[in-house]
């Protein structure tokens, strides 16, 4: 769950294509907080698995698109992001109905993150509530 990520994967996408990436911590428990550390890296895309309603509106107030429910491995999710195939149901987390879908289309640049949870190590991630290895 985004609300208690403690890491953040920044990638940075330009015409549809990764330029870069870096992990980066964030901390606090309060929900503004996570919302204002989101918001000073610069974050346009949010891609999580899990994040309050709360936490998704300061950030969908703020102009960041965020896009939730989604889960499988980082790179696979990363590029169907890319390729705009990120609506294909293998990546909507079971149990979800389609709460917030999001529209089919593409970002042509910007930076997307994603968020991995406590004590989660793997490289980028999804709020996984502790488990490793790169899936939700």
């Amino acid at each position: 769950m985004l609300d208690v990520a403690t890491h953040l994967l920044l990638v940075d996408v330009e015409r549809d294509e990764e330029i870069g990436r870096r992990n980066v911590d964030i901390e606090g428990i309060l929900l503004t907080t996570k919302a204002r550390q989101i918001l000073a890296f610069g974050v346009e895309t949010l891609i999580c698995g899990a994040v309050s309603r709360p936490l998704e509106a300061m950030l969908a107030s703020a102009g960041v698109r965020v896009i939730p429910q989604m889960c499988g491995a980082v790179e696979d999710v990363l590029r169907a992001f890319l390729c705009g195939r990120l609506t294909d149901e293998a990546f909507l987390m079971p149990g979800c109905c389609g709460r917030h879908r999001w529209r089919r289309g593409r970002s042509s640049g910007g930076r997307a993150a994603s968020g991995s949870g406590r004590g989660s190590r793997e490289r980028g991630g999804y709020s996984t509530g502790g488990q490793r290895g790169g899936e939700a």
